[in-house]
């Protein structure tokens, strides 16, 4: 009877064992599983939509997406286009550059932006001189006009070209300056200050030639 009770009791303690190692093992097997889901949890909002929503996605090509670059580079294209210069944008002077010894006279007319904005100058503006046998329209010269941009507050010249009266007679006498920018209708009547007078001609044309936007340099 003793080696039997014996025996139970070391059947008992064995037993005990085994189910304390069993729930063991079933709290370190609660422990790591819900451990590893929160790690995942974890690093798949990390590189979610949070991330995107701060830094800005990209795209296959590795170009940003994010919200902010698009909007600014929308509004810089729609509001970098640039318009055509105004005559009422413009501040239009004339001033002689005549080189002694050449056989014409030249006027240099500028053309200032004072628009607050760039805009665009293409091509010939219209000349008209005032004289006392009325008004004489100068041919353009035929020379390539190249479209511009003329930023805010810089100028471009274009040059006129005139006979000088060395007939010894009276001539025609030129009293006035009418400049009409490019592709537009409003004019602006400056003093001319060349020389006073014309040779009369026959009637066969204009002798006054005029050159495109930037066919003539600061001064001359």
């Amino acid at each position: 009877m003793r080696v039997q009770k014996l025996t139970f009791a070391a059947l008992a303690v064995v037993a005990g064992l085994s189910l304390t190692a069993c729930q063991n093992g079933d709290e370190d097997m609660g422990q790591i599983a819900p451990s590893s889901a929160s790690t995942a949890s974890s690093t798949s909002g990390g590189s979610g939509s949070g991330g995107s929503d701060q830094d800005g996605g990209k795209d296959s090509a590795g170009k940003g997406t994010g919200g902010q670059g698009t909007t600014a580079g929308t509004g810089s294209s729609e509001n970098g286009k640039v318009g055509k210069c105004r005559t009422d944008e413009l501040e239009i002077t004339a001033t002689d550059s005549t080189i002694d010894g050449d056989p014409d006279g030249t006027v240099a007319v500028e053309l200032k932006n004072g628009g607050g904005r760039d805009c665009v100058l293409s091509g010939y503006a219209g000349v008209d001189l005032k004289t006392s046998s009325g008004s004489l329209s100068a041919k353009r010269t035929g020379e390539k006009a190249t479209p511009m941009t003329l930023k805010d507050g810089k100028s471009v010249y274009f040059g006129i070209n005139y006979p000088i009266n060395t007939s010894g007679g009276s001539g025609v006498r030129i009293t006035g300056l009418v400049v009409t920018p490019p592709d537009e209708t409003k004019s602006v009547t400056l003093d001319w200050p060349g020389a006073d007078t014309l040779p009369v001609t026959d009637g066969s044309g204009s002798q006054v030639k005029v050159g495109p936007m930037g066919s003539a340099g600061q001064g001359g």
